[in-house]
Formats: structure tokens, sequence, C-alpha cells
């Protein structure tokens, strides 16, 4: 089995890489990054129909190109890998849906982490979504932290993670769950020191590795890594 990961930014690669060694040695994997898909969602403001079916485009040319499922990476065009999912007849995976279904059945009041307002919209979106299925109000209570967006543009990672940190610590002490909103977040789950985390914090990339090993390798055991 051969899964294509569609990219907006190269970093995100080894983490994926990582973990599809990790929970699914199995399948071989590629990548395939289009930066423009997030660079003009951001210029816009949204998600355009054409930046949609760029997308669509190019979670078909992944398949034609060996893949049996997709993934999409980047949450601001999770959007329009939900249409894909729609529309083609192989699994193609929404990098946050799974995180989403987590947490709405952690707790009601869920704060929403993202330094990108084109991220935050859809979560949150996603998340009443997700609620609405399972007969749940969500209450978003969301955290947009452009000033740690901003660092990373100018390279610098270290204030970006410190300024993330701390706007997930000042909205714990108000929800039941965390989610972060971008799948870049992750690694800031391993700064937060374990008397610190007041409620669970939720990142997508691992839910969402699981979730195509669970297509793909039905077989395997959830526990298996």
């Amino acid at each position: 089995m051969v899964v294509a990961y569609l990219h907006t930014s190269h970093i995100l690669i080894p983490m994926f890489d990582e973990l599809s060694k990790r929970e699914m040695p199995q399948a071989e994997v590629f990548h395939m990054v289009d930066e423009s898909l997030i660079r003009n969602t951001i210029r816009i403001g949204r998600l355009t129909k054409t930046t949609i079916r760029r997308v669509l485009s190019a979670v078909k040319s992944a398949h034609d190109g060996g893949a049996d499922a997709v993934m999409v990476t980047c949450s601001s065009i999770g959007p329009a890998a939900t249409i894909a999912g729609r529309l083609f007849d192989f699994p193609v995976v929404r990098v946050d849906e799974a995180m989403a279904e987590a947490a709405v059945r952690l707790g009601r009041r869920i704060g929403v982490a993202a330094t990108l307002r084109t991220t935050l919209e859809p979560t949150v979106a996603l998340l009443r979504e997700k609620g609405a299925a399972i007969g749940v109000e969500i209450d978003a209570r969301e955290s947009l932290c452009d000033n740690a967006f901003q660092a990373v543009l100018k390279g610098d990672a270290e204030t970006h993670d410190r300024l993330l940190v701390d706007s997930i610590l000042r909205l714990a002490d108000e929800v039941d769950v965390m989610v972060l909103a971008q799948a870049s977040m992750a690694r800031v789950v391993d700064r937060l020191a374990s008397g610190c985390r007041r409620v669970p914090i939720l990142s997508s990339p691992e839910f969402a590795v699981k979730r195509a090993r669970a297509l793909l390798f039905p077989q395997v055991p959830v526990e298996a890594h």
C-alpha cells in the first residue's frame, strides 16, 4: 500500500515520515509539496474555489502516481480534502478530522490554538460539525497567536514555540480540551511540562496517520506500532 502526503510546506515531511514508519511500516510513502496553496489562501484570506479545484487536481495526481490513499496535511485547505473524500473512490484523509472527532468526545468547551486565521476558522467549523454529529453543541474558545506566525516567517522557531506555549497555557484553564489547529504545532506539546498540561492537548498528525493506517491496514491492531 502507498500513501501520498500533500503538504503546503516541506517542513512537515520529516514528521510524517517518522509517524508513517512507526504507525504503518508496511506502507510506502511519497510527498507532494505546493506552497502556493497556502500562500494564496493567506493572501486572499479564505479558501477559494480555484484553490479547491487545485487541491482536487493534486489529490487525483497523487492517486494517478500510485497512491492508494492521500493525506492533505494543511488544515487551512482541509475543507478541500473533505470534498475530495466525497468525490473520489479512494481514501482521502483530512489531517485534522480524526483529532476533531476525538476532541468532541472529551468535552464541550474546546480551546483552539492557531497562528493563522485561515486555519482557525475551518478548524472551529469542523469541531462544530463533529459535535453536531454526536449531539453535542461545541463551545469553541479561540486563541489566534499571529505573532507566532510572524516569528516563524523570520526563521525564529524559538519565539514561535514560546508564544504558542504561552497562548495554550492561558486558555487551558477555561476549557475541557485543547486542539492545535496546525500540524506544524505538534512539536510544542513536548515543551509543556507534564504538570502544565491541565487538560488534554491534541495535535493532528498522529491521529491522522492512525486514521490512514486503519483505512489501509484494518487487520493491524490499533495498539500495534
